[in-house]
């Protein structure tokens, strides 16, 4: 009998690609409105999570959209940026802890303020947008209880995704049309293949690991570096990419981070290979990208 996987944001992008690779050894459940539950309602997350033979909970769901997050800074914890990144955690964690359940909450590289050099899982996040502010909540929420794992992701993507485009995907279909791609060239990424976040997911509930993780990929590079290697490994023409400042971009607009460069040493010494993004660009190809 396959082990049980209860999770949140299941049919997202990472999350439905998640579903998919670890099938053959993980049964899902899900979690969401789509079964008849608002994971913001304490009381029928209690009521679902107890009645869930799982071990694990896989956590997902959240608003993500930073622009959108930054609005709702004014409702404060009324907003729904709080209510789903923040209470609804809140209630994933307590009915966990009713149970005994385990959590891997996964969390993103904007918990960073972006002015080190380099980050890794010691170092203390200091957010600067409203979104990262509240998945910063739901990790210490989390955190309250040391078995459970928070695993931070950045800038994902994958080959094929018909609700929604990632960076890469966008660049991609930018390129191949024959229109210009702006790309900031001050801001440092660690961008992640997807697969590679499944595989890690897989290990982590093997080895019954807790703590904090940053599951990322093993390159940092600016976007602007990513388009041209984009446009090398689909023999596009580079011509089309054209540089802009993130002060320039993102006027008016909720501040980002700058320097982004996550170290993946921890997941590594799991003996979890993380693509380096020229290497995940290409298995992407390999796999037939779908734009």
């Amino acid at each position: 009998m396959k082990q049980k996987i209860l999770g949140t944001g299941l049919s997202g992008m990472v999350g439905s690609r998640i579903v998919e690779l670890l099938a053959n050894e993980y049964e899902f459940e899900d979690l969401s409105l789509a079964t008849g539950v608002d994971i913001t309602q304490h009381d029928l997350v209690i009521e679902r999570v107890v009645r869930s033979s799982a071990d694990w909970i896989l956590h997902l769901a959240a608003k993500a959209d930073v622009e959108a997050c930054e609005q709702d800074k004014a409702f404060g914890i009324n907003g729904s940026a709080w209510q789903i990144n923040v209470e609804a955690t809140r209630n994933i964690v307590s009915a966990a802890s009713q149970i005994k359940k385990k959590i891997i909450y996964i969390s993103t590289d904007f918990v960073f303020d972006g002015t080190k050099d380099i980050y890794t899982e010691i170092d203390n996040p200091h957010p600067i947008n409203w979104y990262a502010q509240t998945k910063y909540e739901g990790e210490k929420l989390v955190m309250e209880d040391s078995g459970h794992v928070v695993m931070r992701i950045a800038y994902t993507y994958r080959s094929k995704f018909n609700p929604k485009k990632d960076f890469f995907r966008s660049i991609l279909q930018k390129l191949s049309t024959g229109n210009k791609v702006i790309a900031l060239e001050d801001h440092i990424i660690t961008p992640t293949f997807i697969d590679d976040i499944a595989r890690a997911v897989g290990e982590i509930i093997k080895l019954n690991c807790n703590g904090i993780f940053h599951v990322v990929g093993s390159e940092f590079l600016t976007p602007f570096q990513a388009a041209h290697k984009i446009a090398e490994e689909f023999e596009l023409s580079s011509e089309l990419i054209m540089p802009v400042l993130m002060n320039d971009y993102f006027k008016n607009q909720a501040p980002r981070p700058f320097k982004l460069r996550l170290k993946n040493d921890r997941i590594k010494d799991l003996g979890i290979s993380m693509n380096t993004f020229s290497q995940g660009i290409h298995q992407v190809k390999e796999q037939g990208v779908k734009i």
